[in-house]
């Protein structure tokens, strides 16, 4: 049972990364996907979801600036983010099953760092 995030680093203001996460078929197929992040002192936020047949959701601090995507041929999970700013500085987790219908599985975490 796993989920592997990769993408994340650190870039400025106004930059774009890419957020990857490959996991197991029984993790993905027919499962909704999702990114959740977390920043020090902060609440935990679901920032985007997309279920099995592709409907996306997300935030209201990053709609317009990320994109979730999802191939299901590589079980594979994606979160593009554009226009990054500070406050998107975070741990984000990919996680399956986000809003846990039945039981959510979560990845390891990449760090996202945003220099103003």
């Amino acid at each position: 049972v796993q989920l592997q995030a990769s993408g994340g680093g650190l870039v400025q203001a106004g930059g774009s990364l890419r957020l990857s996460c490959v996991t197991s078929e029984y993790l993905f197929t027919g499962k909704d996907m999702g990114w959740y992040r977390q920043a020090p002192g902060k609440q935990r936020e679901l920032v985007a979801s997309i279920t099995k047949t592709g409907n996306r959701n997300y935030a209201g601090s990053v709609k317009g600036r990320f994109t979730i995507s999802r191939d299901n041929a590589k079980n594979t999970v994606y979160l593009q983010m554009n226009s990054l700013i500070p406050d998107d500085t975070a741990v984000y987790y990919c996680v399956s099953d986000p809003m846990g219908w039945g039981t959510s599985f979560w990845g390891q975490g990449t760090q996202v760092t945003v220099s103003s």
